[in-house]
């Protein structure tokens, strides 16, 4: 094997290899199946009746969830009233959940609409909400472009799940 350049960084991150082997969908992965059982393994933290609460399996940060409507739209004058109200009341119970569950001292929360604009899946409207810390970037991501995450997702899943299942309790007493 050649000698590694100069130039040439390694980062060793032997868990992505789950991500590279993994079948990847054909599908939409924001168009989600009726309650299949597959919420965990899909990072699929709460259903509402119009939208929903998915971790992001790529994310920024810890705790980066996205707030999405269930029905395949990329634009916001495409929503539905109802959607609109529902997504804005995710938004802002995430934001709760991610500053009790992770003591943030800060949130980006964030709407790309479209390619230019930095959307990865352009094809399905979703917010992002991602919980800041001062100094979280370190100097990881300013020398080398790299973030660090500290925890697994799984196993922020596991953090955030029973923050979630509350919600569920109090959408119900609410009715």
């Amino acid at each position: 094997m050649p000698p590694v350049s100069k130039g040439m960084k390694q980062l060793w991150a032997p868990w992505r290899i789950e991500y590279i082997l993994s079948p990847k969908p054909d599908a939409c992965v924001f168009c989600l199946p009726p309650h299949c059982g597959e919420d965990e393994q899909r990072l699929v933290l709460y259903r509402g009746q119009h939208s929903f609460v998915i971790m992001n399996a790529f994310p920024y940060n810890c705790g980066h969830l996205m707030v999405t409507p269930y029905r395949h739209i990329m634009n916001l004058q495409e929503l539905r009233e109802e959607e609109s109200s529902e997504l804005m009341l995710l938004l802002r119970r995430c934001s709760s959940i991610l500053q009790d569950c992770f003591h943030c001292q800060g949130q980006n929360l964030g709407l790309n609409i479209g390619e230019a604009a930095g959307a990865g899946i352009r094809e399905h409207l979703h917010f992002h909400i991602v919980p800041r810390w001062n100094g979280d970037s370190s100097f990881m991501a300013v020398a080398d472009e790299v973030r660090v995450m500290p925890e697994h997702l799984l196993a922020t899943y596991a953090r955030l799940a029973p923050y979630f299942a509350a919600l569920y309790k109090d959408v119900i007493r609410n009715k």
